[in-house]
């Protein structure tokens, strides 16, 4: 029921042969995945939106799954499917209505389940607070693996996690934290492993464990143990969907094909073989560099550095600033971001929510690995060590998005003031008279203009039409865009607050960015 064994499975049994050996299977599921094939029935599934159920929060309260819409096409969900095997002709919604009035919910039940459809969950179903003990060896690390070789460790990957989200196109192409690979997966390794192993980066070597093997194209990642070896989950799909699967190839390998049950996230014995060849991956970390700077780009220090002067971060950074145009007086609406870089964890949760508002496209791997990526937002990452290795490095995280410079550099350089500066502090764009020229991508000290090389933008097919936000212009070919601090946000509570005849206050307004990070490090106003 809405899972994919045959992929993600351990290979230990054969999931996908007994399937096929036993007399009747089915499989309930979105898609008609690895799993359908080697299933006797496949049976496709409303989407959650289309379908009545329950599920608890992290602190155990209840809410209820409502539907959106009905079904779209001849489908059912777990609930329903279930059901009907058992022969109960009631239907999700009846199910799970009866399920919680034989919960005895306090009051009268038809008032009780209108309130609770009304505010979406059950009151007073958290899970009561346990109280835990830790051991005093909690701490101690747990002991290696037993064998020889290198240790293999298995991990979710950070973006695409374990191959569900395989099939969607942003996050294939959202860097992940560290590599900023993108549409790829790879065997991780410190610098030392890879040095005695003689590999480099996009080498290919055969990962062989536990009596299986699997080719995968090797990444140098610092701070990485030595003698390990890292492998994500998530890619080598044949079944994944046009975005996973694209042409009926696979997106990177399969690492599920070295797990067994006995193994299932780390264990010892990996051998590791070079082959001979190479593989291109795609990282965005050296695109839109920014390095040799006469000023640090990441300025950093120490607690003890701050405690004795609370403003040496700043000492040499700033300069008087000398300008042909005369400074400009704002006397309304003045907007600003600040980017709290201590606390982010470089998830790249604001880089997939900017081009969800945003309606930026993808572009695909080719077009990436020649630096034409169009995420307005971007997460640099710097290392710094004491060790040639870098084997303990400090990681700094770097945001860097559109600053709206008071005497923006892009400005000056436009031929045909496609790009300008509003009343209100924002940098600007007027896509409808953007020539083309890239004189502002040229000119801008942050590197973090965008232009559309090609057509990329579906602006035909009526599906891709209804995802798209439409406060926001869908751009061209031959169009420059960057980030635009949301200005369809400013916008619309500008229009609510003159209609109730108030005035905008700080907080009412968050960017889309600002609205999905975890930490809320970013804060707009």
């Amino acid at each position: 029921l809405a899972a994919k064994p045959v992929y993600d499975a351990p290979r230990n049994p054969n999931l996908a042969g007994l399937l096929r050996r036993g007399p009747l299977s089915g499989h309930l599921g979105l898609y008609a995945d690895e799993t359908g094939p080697a299933s006797t029935w496949h049976l496709p599934q409303s989407y959650y939106l289309e379908a009545w159920g329950d599920t608890r929060a992290f602190d155990g309260t209840v809410t209820i799954q409502q539907p959106l819409i009905a079904p779209l096409y001849d489908s059912r969900s777990p609930i329903e499917l279930i059901n009907m095997l058992t022969g109960n002709p009631s239907t999700g919604f009846e199910t799970v209505q009866a399920y919680w009035q034989s919960q005895n919910l306090p009051g009268d039940f038809a008032t009780t389940w209108q309130q609770i459809l009304h505010d979406g969950l059950i009151p007073n179903t958290a899970v009561a607070a346990r109280s835990v003990t830790l051991r005093e060896d909690f701490a101690s690390a747990p002991g290696a693996p037993a064998g020889e070789g290198l240790e293999i460790v298995f991990r979710p990957d950070p973006i695409v996690h374990d191959g569900y989200f395989a099939n969607n196109g942003w996050l294939q192409e959202t860097p992940k934290p560290f590599t900023k690979l993108v549409w790829d997966n790879s065997a991780q390794m410190s610098v030392a492993t890879a040095q005695r192993l003689g590999v480099n980066n996009g080498d290919v070597v055969a990962l062989e464990y536990q009596g299986r093997s699997v080719e995968a194209p090797v990444w140098i990642q610092p701070g990485m143990a030595d003698d390990v070896v890292t492998v994500h989950f998530g890619y080598g799909r044949t079944r994944g969907g046009r975005i996973a699967t694209p042409d009926g190839q696979p997106l990177g390998f399969n690492a599920y094909t070295l797990r067994s049950t006995d193994t299932p996230w780390f264990g010892a014995g990996l051998t590791v073989r070079p082959l001979g060849r190479t593989y291109q991956l795609v990282s965005t970390q050296g695109h839109f560099a920014m390095e040799g700077r006469p000023e640090d780009l990441v300025r950093h220090g120490t607690l003890a550095q701050f405690e004795q002067d609370e403003e040496f971060i700043h000492h040499g950074g700033h300069h008087e600033v000398i300008s042909l145009m005369p400074a400009y007086q704002y006397h309304g609406y003045a907007w600003g971001m600040s980017i709290d870089t201590n606390v982010c964890t470089a998830c790249g949760a604001c880089a997939v929510a900017c081009q969800a508002e945003n309606n930026i496209p993808i572009v695909g791997k080719d077009e990436v690995a020649r630096g034409r990526e169009m995420q307005w937002l971007r997460i640099d990452q710097y290392y710094v060590s004491n060790s040639d290795n870098l084997d303990e490095p400090r990681v700094y995280n770097m945001v860097v998005l559109c600053q709206h410079c008071e005497q923006a550099p892009c400005e000056i350089v436009c031929p045909v003031a496609a790009t300008v500066h509003d009343s209100e502090g924002l940098n600007v764009m007027v896509y409808n008279r953007c020539v083309g020229t890239k004189y502002c991508s040229n000119n801008c000290p942050y590197k973090v203009r965008r232009f559309n090389f090609l057509q990329y933008s579906d602006e035909v097919t009526p599906s891709l039409k209804l995802g798209r936000n439409p406060d926001v212009t869908v751009r061209a070919r031959g169009v420059m865009e960057k980030c635009t601090f949301c200005v369809q946000r400013i916008n619309e509570a500008r229009i609510d607050t003159e209609r109730q005849g108030t005035t905008i206050t700080d907080g009412m307004i968050q960017t889309a960015c600002q609205q999905v990070c975890p930490t809320q490090a970013i804060v707009f106003g």
